[in-house]
């Protein structure tokens, strides 16, 4: 496995890659790995000759009063775990060397960008999609892989790459959880014990959805009531949204019909927690 941290450093060594007729496949990450990114690269695998994985924690996506500073980071963990997966070639660059000192271009995708976590975090679509873009423009993969915890990104993501005629493949893959439901995320270290304990919650909230559509509820406001109620039992509970929004431009419905996402933002002490499900009638 090779280090890169450098842009120059990598393109030259995915040049001789690609000059051998191999396919790339690329894992966008900004590191402390878990389950969740390695099934990225275990799909990567499957479907590319060449894995790259990038660790960067990239501010350009975090807020003013957000993590970027405290989260969490260990690139020799990373590099063990990654190698361990299959992982060819990490690409761990700083942010001077991603964000040079005049720089002054950013994508701003619109309409699937401005709900959910796109009004609740301003700015933060904007620095996905910017250093998304950068990454794409980098690597040149044949495909890029996304996890479907972070549904949004993938829509935002999908949706930039059609409209800039990108010619990479964004594969989504479905998201990992652990034994009892938690959706893996590089965040849930900061929990405590009681609030991991509380975070359940969701993922109980999540199956009370399936539960009732197939029961043939169909009235969006009375099963967005339904979980967001089943959430506030919870005291440790501080939500940020609860939402049900149509696929794939999440706009807003009355009634369900065809493919839906609910999606879900919530707090629980400093640590704020997302997950999802599509339903279908």
């Amino acid at each position: 496995m090779r280090l890169c941290k450098t842009i120059e450093e990598v393109r030259l060594l995915l040049k001789t890659i690609r000059s051998e007729g191999k396919s790339i496949g690329l894992v966008p990450t900004m590191g402390y790995l878990h389950q969740g990114h390695l099934s990225l690269v275990r799909q990567a695998k499957e479907r590319c000759d060449v894995v790259v994985l990038s660790i960067f924690v990239n501010p350009t996506q975090f807020g003013p009063n957000e993590d970027y500073e405290a989260y969490p980071r260990d690139l020799d963990r990373d590099a063990t775990l990654a190698a361990d997966a299959g992982v060819n070639i990490i690409f761990a660059p700083t942010a001077q060397e991603m964000y040079t000192r005049f720089f002054s271009s950013y994508v701003n995708v619109t309409g699937v960008s401005e709900s959910l976590c796109g009004k609740s975090r301003p700015g933060h679509f904007q620095g996905v999609a910017t250093v998304v873009t950068k990454l794409l423009n980098i690597i040149q993969p044949d495909a890029a892989f996304f996890g479907q915890k972070d549904f949004q990104q993938v829509l935002v993501i999908k949706r930039m790459v059609e409209d800039l005629n990108m010619n990479t493949e964004i594969v989504d893959v479905p998201i990992i959880r652990e034994p009892d439901g938690l959706a893996l995320s590089s965040r849930n270290v900061y929990l405590s014990p009681g609030e991991r304990k509380a975070g359940l919650v969701l993922f109980r909230s999540l199956n009370l959805a399936q539960e009732l559509v197939a029961n043939g509820e169909k009235d969006i406001n009375r099963l967005r009531t339904a979980v967001l109620n089943n959430i506030l039992e919870e005291p440790l509970a501080n939500v940020d949204y609860v939402e049900i929004l149509a696929l794939p431009n999440l706009t807003k419905i009355e009634h369900l019909s065809g493919k839906v996402l609910l999606a879900l933002a919530v707090r629980f002490g400093n640590t704020r927690l997302i997950d999802n499900a599509v339903l279908e009638a």
